[in-house]
């Protein structure tokens, strides 16, 4: 493919000046939002594919367009490949987004008007867990339960009283910015006494599980909902999964109940991370994932900042940086400003604002995924110490950005070059 035109550079510069910069950023920083990751060149070829031309509403063999022999075959690959990786008895691939997927168990399990028991926004949770502008806030009565005060732990305590007093129809357990294993098998048994369903949105952690690393929801909840993007390493999309029995409902729910005709191309990249996922070396880069964390973690918590529970078991870790006498969007400036990208982020019982919360969120999915270790962890985390203690000292900051990009150019993304018209494979 070599001397292909690259075609998006000679009809439309301004859009490839915009994406030549993005390549630049992701392969010059330090990717630490822990909901980021970086595709295989596989993923983005099947997303970039002529898929990408072809319409196909309905479910493969009962379509409404003519043409669909060959996309009928990618999503019976991407639906029977997502079945292997998490013993589903029925899921659906179909969902634009970790969100519809949810608003379509919504539509499937409960009626407006119902009462649903979800995790707090401001202790972890989810816009889709019933946030007030968020549709799912709009339709449907959500009650919050949270984590303990003592320990950031989920207060199950809180849990079961309030799963008593309101007998919601639904309960939803999964986190967007909790740094513990979620204990499903709890959460079935409280649901199971006041005769609600489960819904586990395993979004951020559903890689973990693929891999056994983290526990399986699939067995115990009525639905199961994720991304695939984050730590499953696929293309940006979701994914819904039920037991038998509610099947065609949920299939409903999704097409025509929330959403028209699917993205094959982006199905097809899904197809493709599925098979990824299923193989040996994926759960070694969960496992690394993990032990990344864990080393992250341990070495911020040693230069005098606040993790939220302590520590953590998965991806994620909370830091609440205000004992360095700053707020997390300063944190977040000041570490972009040196090629370290994160999240500002509010921590449990936060007495600061949401847009200067008292925290930041930092993940190692994406680090992970460029081939970064235990070592390479030490040194962020001394890094990510050295701005935050001295965010207005301009020599430590021009530093520490050329330090960053030192050890970026040790660790090339994978994939992320899209030169001349064609990928390149950026491995070590």
């Amino acid at each position: 493919m070599n001397g292909t035109p690259n075609f998006v550079e000679q009809d439309d510069p301004e859009v490839w000046s915009a994406v030549a910069a993005e390549q630049t950023r992701q392969q010059d920083g330090l990717e630490m939002i822990a909901s980021e990751n970086f595709t295989s060149p596989a993923v983005m070829q099947a997303v970039g594919s002529v898929l990408t031309n072809k319409y196909a509403e309905g479910y493969p063999g009962h379509r409404y367009y003519g043409g669909c022999e060959f996309v009928d075959k990618v999503e019976d690959l991407a639906r029977d490949r997502l079945k292997a990786l998490f013993g589903a008895e029925h899921v659906n691939v179909q969902p634009h987004s970790g969100s519809q997927a949810n608003s379509a168990v919504y539509l499937t399990a409960i009626q407006p008007g119902d009462t649903v028991l979800a995790f707090d926004l401001a202790h972890g949770g989810h816009l889709t867990h019933g946030m007030k502008l968020n549709s799912s806030g709009i339709f449907y009565r959500f009650v919050h339960y949270g984590v303990r005060r003592d320990n950031q732990l989920l207060d199950f305590d809180q849990i079961v009283s309030l799963a008593r007093e309101h007998k919601p129809k639904l309960i939803v357990a999964g986190a967007s910015a909790y740094p513990r294993e979620i204990p499903h098998g709890r959460f079935a048994e409280i649901a199971r006494e006041v005769g609600a369903k489960l819904l586990v949105d395993m979004a951020h952690y559903s890689g973990l599980v693929a891999a056994g690393i983290h526990d399986n929801p699939v067995p115990v909840a009525d639905f199961v909902t994720s991304t695939t993007h984050k730590t499953l390493r696929g293309p940006r999309g979701g994914i819904a999964m039920c037991r038998a029995e509610n099947a065609k409902a949920l299939d409903r729910s999704v097409f025509p109940g929330t959403q028209g005709g699917p993205l094959m191309h982006v199905i097809a990249g899904k197809a493709v991370a599925f098979g990824e996922a299923l193989k040996p070396e994926f759960k070694r880069y969960a496992q690394d994932v993990v032990d990344n964390a864990r080393t992250l973690a341990a070495c911020l918590a040693s230069g005098g900042v606040n993790l939220v529970s302590g520590g953590t078991d998965n991806h994620l870790m909370l830091v609440d940086v205000t004992p360095l006498g700053i707020g997390g969007k300063l944190a977040e400036e000041v570490l972009d400003r040196c090629g370290i990208t994160c999240n500002k982020n509010m921590i449990p019982f936060d007495s600061r604002k949401p847009m200067d919360p008292s925290g930041i969120r930092l993940g190692t999915p994406a680090l992970t995924t460029r081939g970064m270790g235990a070592a390479e962890m030490k040194q962020v985390a001394a890094w990510i110490l050295r701005v935050l203690k001295a965010p207005s000292d301009e020599q430590v900051i021009a530093t520490t950005k050329g330090d960053v990009a030192e050890l970026a150019d040790q660790f090339p993304v994978p994939a992320a070059k899209l030169e001349a018209g064609r990928f390149e494979t950026a491995s070590r």
